[in-house]
């Protein structure tokens, strides 16, 4: 029987197989971050498209943190009822989502944030968008520390089963723990311990609004791809602590905005291309007893279930692909091999988009 069709147990969630939808920006919340019904139709579309798993995009946890417009928010009590309503859809598919937590760090763009500099823990220029993120006081540390605790809680209230961490990708959980941008000498970075301080603190924070039992993941970079950034070795001592402290699963992802080796990479043409992130989810999975999801380039069937039943993940995520393909899952179940994503990453030029879509739907041959 196919592994990728089995059923699979999360830390309490009863997924009905093992397939994932990676937290994936979508451009859909209205311009103040409410839930709408554009977006609803959406998460309804993956629910019935059979994916055992989806995450959100990137919901705010603090307004200092917007990177990217008509992002979920999740800031304020206000939120919860939309969400409540965004839950209610996908439940009642049968379908199970995990809520994504994010500040955006030091990759906001510039116009998300009015006149002010993007926050980070250190003064390190980002040369995507030429900008450099003023330090953090102490202050505005906890502060955003304590926005993660009370996120995690309306999103419990508003009934998702679990949440994501973004800890990769560039943004302030990634920007503490890089060596790369975390130059401070205080408790919150100038050796490995100190710079996993902020995301302990997150943790700690989350699992006292939440309690012990309710499903909290994380989806970190196994590597920065820049010089002097995190590595793969650190980046399996930060999982390890993690784990210690009561972490039910981790995503093995990779990159920063300015790296040479992105998240998203494009024109995935064969199967040796596809999986970009194997080789580390396997050392993470080698290393940890908790459940490891890896994503990256993932487009045939045939390697995914390889990758489950060499053991080097336990459940497999999907971005691109179900932009594209919503019903992606069901199409496989069906007897279909590969997903129609070419990788060209149109759907990533979301500033010039009026929502996060497919741009080769509807081309000749696509």
């Amino acid at each position: 029987m196919s592994m990728l069709f089995e059923p699979f147990t999360l830390a309490g969630i009863e997924l009905d197989n093992r397939m994932v939808r990676s937290a994936t920006y979508e451009k859909l919340a209205d311009v103040d971050g409410f839930v709408t019904e554009e977006l609803i139709v959406l998460y309804r579309s993956l629910a019935k498209g059979g994916v055992g798993l989806i995450i959100t995009g990137n919901a705010l946890v603090h307004v200092s943190g917007r990177s990217v417009p008509q992002a979920i928010c999740i800031h304020n009590d206000f939120y919860i009822d939309k969400l409540k309503k965004l839950t209610y859809a996908v439940h009642k598919k049968s379908g199970k989502i995990v809520l994504q937590l994010v500040h955006g760090g030091r990759q906001c763009f510039p116009s998300m944030l009015g006149a002010e500099q993007p926050l980070a823990p250190s003064e390190v220029y980002e040369p995507t968008l030429k900008m450099t993120p003023r330090p953090m006081t102490d202050e505005e540390i906890w502060g955003v520390i304590e926005a993660f605790g009370d996120a995690a809680r309306r999103a419990m209230y508003a009934d998702f089963d679990g949440i994501q961490i973004h800890g990769a990708h560039g943004y302030l959980v990634n920007n503490f723990l890089s060596p790369h941008t975390n130059k401070r000498t205080d408790y919150w970075g100038g050796d490995e311990e100190r710079r996993f301080h902020f995301l302990e603190e997150v943790f700690k924070a989350i699992r006292k609004e939440v309690g012990d039992h309710y499903p909290v993941l994380i989806k970190l970079n196994s590597a920065d791809f820049v010089a002097g950034g995190l590595a793969i070795d650190e980046s399996l001592r930060i999982a390890k602590r993690l784990e210690d402290l009561g972490l039910d699963a981790i995503e093995v992802s990779g990159g920063i905005y300015e790296s040479e080796l992105k998240s998203a990479r494009t024109n995935i043409k064969t199967v040796e291309q596809e999986a970009y992130f194997r080789e580390a989810a396997s050392r993470f999975k080698k290393e940890l007893n908790i459940t490891v999801i890896i994503v990256g380039g993932i487009r045939s069937k045939a390697v995914a279930e390889k990758i489950l039943k060499e053991g080097d993940a336990d459940l497999i995520s999907f971005s691109r692909p179900l932009i594209r393909e919503p019903d992606l899952p069901n199409k496989f179940k069906e007897g279909k091999e590969k997903a129609d994503c070419i990788s060209c990453n149109g759907c990533m030029r979301f500033m010039k988009l009026d929502m996060v879509k497919c741009t080769q739907l509807g081309k000749e041959g696509n």
